[in-house]
């Protein structure tokens, strides 16, 4: 899952949603020296990434990938389900995408101050170019895939990975619509537990 798959599944507190937002950027255990909600999206984030990683559907939906991406299939999968999120979001949530998007950034951008320098400097590109929102396209995907080949060492294989998934759409929507109801329910206690 990617930064719009990671937010969709937060919640609605403002901390947890920091704290998953920023999940990739805090390294160790010790989570003590971070506010009690923003500990538990950092949790919750880690939660997401194991469940993601291990669950059998994914597994079969990375080695769709594994031909074009290599090993970076698990990186192409997470921005395909993030597309697959934004492109049939309606029946996931009520707000609309693009007023989702926009108050996303806005509280992120007021929380910015609990991030990470490596976060705090990557959120201005994230609402400058729309990143949630442009998901919902497959040229936006295509974009953020190239975007991310440039960046990101040995990472040139992502570029083009929206090809397979327009290859075998159908195969990737179906498990998607499996694997996010099991997600969300593996997730639930962690965000309903007392605090």
């Amino acid at each position: 899952m990617n930064f719009l798959a990671h937010l969709y599944l937060s919640g609605e507190d403002p901390g947890v949603i920091t704290g998953n937002f920023m999940g990739d950027s805090v390294k160790g255990r010790d989570l003590q020296h971070l506010q009690p909600s923003v500990a538990l999206g950092v949790r919750l984030h880690r939660a997401i990434d194991h469940f993601t990683d291990t669950h059998p559907l994914t597994g079969t939906a990375r080695e769709r990938l594994r031909t074009h991406s290599g090993r970076y299939a698990g990186v192409a999968l997470d921005m395909i389900y993030d597309h697959l999120l934004a492109s049939s979001w309606p029946e996931w949530h009520a707000e609309p995408l693009p007023r989702y998007a926009q108050r996303m950034y806005h509280l992120l951008q007021q929380h910015s101050h609990l991030m990470p320098p490596r976060t705090r400097q990557m959120l201005p590109y994230v609402v400058a170019g729309d990143w949630l929102g442009s998901y919902a396209r497959e040229e936006g995907l295509a974009r953020a895939l190239d975007g991310l080949s440039r960046r990101a060492r040995e990472a040139d294989r992502l570029k083009g990975a929206e090809q397979v998934l327009r290859t075998h759409r159908l195969a990737f929507e179906d498990e998607f619509r499996v694997f996010l109801p099991a997600l969300i329910q593996h997730i639930q206690p962690m965000l309903h537990a007392p605090a």
